[in-house]
């Protein structure tokens, strides 16, 4: 983990303002969303990323009817597609 000697206070609400620098450098802009993970006594803050709904893998991802789909399963899902005729 990375320090960078910034601290900020926890206003009555609970907010925290990210400094503009870190929000430039980790190319977060307004209305992105946030993950919040822990580790221990550690808070973890990632960029979100949408993920496959099928496989969870966040690369080379695609929107399909609202849903998030991978390449690896969108190639999956071709090749087992039987396709019937009435």
């Amino acid at each position: 983990m990375k320090a960078t000697g910034v601290v900020r206070q926890v206003d009555q609400l609970g907010r925290v303002v990210l400094p503009m620098e870190l929000r430039r450098t980790m190319n977060i802009h307004e209305k992105d969303g946030l993950e919040i993970f822990t580790e221990g006594e550690h808070i973890i803050l990632r960029k979100y990323e949408p993920g496959c709904v099928f496989c969870g893998e966040a690369e080379d991802v695609r929107e399909f009817r609202g849903k998030w789909v991978c390449e690896k399963c969108r190639e999956d899902i071709a090749a087992n597609v039987h396709v019937q005729v009435w």
